[in-house]
């Protein structure tokens, strides 16, 4: 059982076990990266949108879009309620298919896209990272998956 499906839970010899209050390992360097990435293209964005939104709007907007996007991804891995990982799965789709477009549009026209986001040419001025973090993200919350439930044959 890995440590973010974990819940408190009864055994039978009446003994139960806590959930762990601290991630660890792998995880723990995947909700870095992400929140990092969150509060860096969040606050980047807040601060073009308020000073120079006339210069690229479309740019700044979709910079804003990724770093909601990372940070719902980062709440969706970090966090250990009921809808964490259907949202952390949603997060990182998203942004997979956002890095996808963006970069594709970025590399297409130019023109449309003055300054750089987060995205921008499969996020080259972010080492790419942008680019491989969501197939990371999936990676990992595949590994999480919950293994099938076996099922009694009638005999």
């Amino acid at each position: 059982m890995d440590d973010v499906s974990r819940v408190v839970r009864g055994s039978a010899d009446g003994t139960s076990t806590p959930a762990p209050t601290t991630p660890t390992g792998p995880r723990r360097a995947l909700i870095a990266v992400y929140a990092t990435f969150a509060l860096a293209a969040t606050a980047r964005a807040l601060v073009q949108i308020f000073t120079r939104f006339e210069e690229a709007p479309t740019a700044y907007v979709l910079s804003l879009a990724s770093g909601i996007i990372y940070l719902t991804a980062t709440v969706g891995i970090a966090t250990g309620w009921r809808i964490s990982r259907p949202m952390a799965w949603v997060s990182v789709v998203i942004e997979l298919i956002g890095v996808i477009v963006v970069g594709i549009l970025s590399l297409a026209d130019a023109a449309a896209f003055p300054d750089d986001t987060v995205w921008s040419r499969f996020g080259s001025g972010y080492l790419y990272i942008p680019a491989v973090l969501p197939l990371i993200g999936i990676a990992w919350l595949w590994h999480l998956r919950r293994p099938p439930r076996k099922t009694l044959k009638a005999s």
